[in-house]
């Protein structure tokens, strides 16, 4: 990575990078354990977002002292893990099973107490995730100190011999006099409360306890892990070897962002070291027990020779490894605009969606005109992510940085590091909370859900029974345009809305919904869908009813949605015109640059499109 960026090898981006590996690496601390004795932990992910909102919930709405709320939290995951122990040990349940019920579980509660939204921290939980004297992070300290704890259990206690004893056979652990399911109690539930710490960690850095926050970590944690040495099969695994696992996904992720690698290539990379590291330690095991039994057997110069060209294999592999990702990264980092181009970082909420495309194609259509360097990474609706890239952003030098927040009260704390840099940041589609920003190129989600709210109404004649479908729980955009769309219901008392179910702006999940909802509202007049993805979805469930008997009612006016508007499946969809707000996105981060004076909020016009209209925007 250091040959590939000359903007890698600086001392903020390696403190850039022990910060972002601290989440992982504490989780898989945790998960260490489980798998040195055999078992699996799927829920430390939600174990850590439920811990997070509980501390959240105590120390906001209750009020509670932030020490006391802390430790609470910490109950939770200790908790969570004891549920899972007693599941596996006593309910003998498979640890695929039981902690893949607790994710779920996890999730769920994490949704109910906060009722789907962000819970902002008081100010004096952000130490946890700040840095001492604005140089030595805590969260660096905090995974140093989480990894000790880890490697004198395993190497100094009996929990930590009895985890190997266990792991490596457990029948004979247990004749041996081992009571393995007490064990195995103690087992998850250290996991447990490490989850609960890396989730204190992720809120302190955040600002803000996030319901869906750390999703996917548990397979992070868990390839942290593996690529640390550890067996699968348990029996091996030490402390020591996880951090250097979680250190190279961060290493991967960090240098990929920093050479501007496509947001979509940067998980196949990943994916692909990932199965060299493990294939390469397997090959050094392999080689290390051959070359053991070759010299008990006296097999002299045979296996002298042998030992020779396993030597020569692993090496081999090594520098075919090495070469595979240099080679990989060069041929997938784009040409920058030139030495002295003016680099910008754009970070998009998520690149699986339509509409997000369509903005990343506005900006860098406007980039290629204006000679501009522009990095487009994808936070895949992670919070914690999206902190990361900005991060990385300021420390590769950006001139100016766009974000289109995962949620707004989230990325507050990552924009103000931005702001101490002294990098103007310009907001996309969605505000930045408790931060200075240049700008807000937006447009109104509140009026657009009026809107659609109004246009839904109009066509079903202001009476009738519909379906709200909502995005993804806790995003500001879900928020704001179903606040737009109830508040413009208020002048239509003759419409009831029978249900309201989240889909997650996916089209899938739409479709799922809403063939769910239809089995006991048969008899609806229309629905609201809160972005084209879902009301397409909505669409497919409805079948011949959709357009005829029913209104559909989408948001975003994606190509896909404007073509069912366009085919009478879809009555309307609000527009936000998502390429001219990445195009007016980087003209104003072009103009901070150059230190122009500009508009607080920079609105592009919201337009509803109907049949009527739709040639006026294909």
């Amino acid at each position: 990575m250091a040959l590939l960026s000359g903007d890698f090898l600086t001392t903020q981006n390696l403190l850039n990078v022990g910060v972002q590996a601290a989440v992982t690496a504490i989780l898989a601390f945790g998960v260490t354990f489980v798998i040195v004795s055999g078992g699996i932990d799927l829920s430390v992910g939600s174990v850590a977002a439920l811990s997070a909102t509980v501390m959240g919930w105590l120390a906001a709405g209750d009020g509670l002292p932030v020490w006391l709320a802390v430790l609470l939290a910490a109950g939770v995951g200790l908790t969570c893990g004891l549920v899972n122990g007693a599941l596996i040990a006593y309910g003998k349940l498979p640890p695929f099973i039981a902690t893949l019920a607790m994710l779920s579980v996890g999730r769920g509660l994490s949704l109910v107490i906060s009722q789907g939204s962000p819970i902002n921290l008081p100010d004096s939980l952000f130490f946890l995730g700040d840095s001492i004297g604005g140089r030595l992070p805590v969260p660096l300290l905090i995974m140093a100190g989480m990894g000790l704890v880890t490697a004198l259990i395993l190497a100094r206690t009996y929990l930590g011999r009895s985890m190997y004893a266990i792991g490596g056979n457990e029948e004979a652990a247990r004749l041996s006099g081992l009571r393995v399911d007490r064990q195995k109690l103690a087992i998850y539930a250290l996991s447990g409360l490490f989850a609960a710490v890396a989730g204190v960690v992720l809120a302190s850095r955040l600002g803000s306890a996030q319901p869906q926050a750390a999703q996917g970590y548990e397979l992070d944690a868990i390839a942290a892990v593996v690529i640390g040495g550890a067996s699968l099969a348990g029996g091996v695994g030490k402390a020591s070897g996880t951090l250097i696992g979680a250190l190279i996904l961060a290493v991967l992720r960090n240098g990929l962002n920093l050479m501007s690698v496509s947001a979509f290539w940067q998980q196949v990379v990943i994916g692909v070291v990932i199965a060299l590291a493990v294939l390469l330690d397997t090959v050094r095991r392999r080689g290390g027990s051959g070359g053991a039994g070759g010299g008990t057997l006296g097999a002299g110069a045979g296996g002298g020779a042998g030992g020779g060209r396993r030597k020569l294999l692993r090496g081999g592999l090594a520098v075919a490894c090495v070469a595979a990702v240099l080679g990989a990264a060069m041929y997938l980092t784009p040409g920058s605009g030139g030495s002295g181009a003016t680099r910008v970082g754009m970070s998009l909420s998520t690149l699986n969606n339509p509409f997000f495309v369509q903005m990343r194609d506005g900006a860098q259509a406007e980039a290629e005109a204006a000679g501009v360097d522009l990095t487009v990474t994808d936070a895949q609706d992670d919070a914690s992510q999206q902190a990361d890239q900005l991060q990385n952003f300021a420390s590769a030098g950006m001139a100016a940085v766009i974000v289109n927040p995962v949620d707004s009260d989230a990325a507050g704390s990552a924009v103000r590091g931005a702001n101490r840099d002294g990098v103007p940041v310009i907001a996309a589609d969605r505000g930045v909370n408790d931060a200075e920003t240049a700008a807000l190129v937006t447009s109104d989600n509140e009026e657009g859900g009026r809107l659609a709210a109004q246009t839904l109404a109009e066509r079903i004649g202001g009476e009738g029974r519909i379906i709200v479908l909502e995005g993804t729980p806790g995003t500001s955009a879900s928020r704001e345009r179903g606040a737009g769309f109830t508040e413009g219901l208020r002048d239509y008392p003759g419409i009831e809305v029978v249900a309201r179910q989240p889909a997650d702006f996916d089209r899938t999940k739409g479709l799922d919904v809403m063939t769910n909802l239809l089995q006991g509202n048969r008899d609806i007049d229309g629905v609201f869908a809160e972005n084209d993805e879902m009301a397409l979805g909505a669409v497919r469930a409805l079948g011949d009813r959709a357009g005829s008997d029913v209104a559909v009612v989408g948001f975003d006016g994606t190509p896909d949605g404007l073509a069912a508007v366009e085919a009478g499946t879809l009555h309307a969809s609000v527009a936000q015109q998502p390429e001219e707000l990445g195009r007016v996105a980087l003209r104003n981060a072009l103009r901070a640059v150059e230190g122009e004076e500009l508009e607080e909020t920079v609105l592009v016009p919201v337009r509803v499109v109907t049949a009527e209209n739709v040639g006026e925007f294909r």
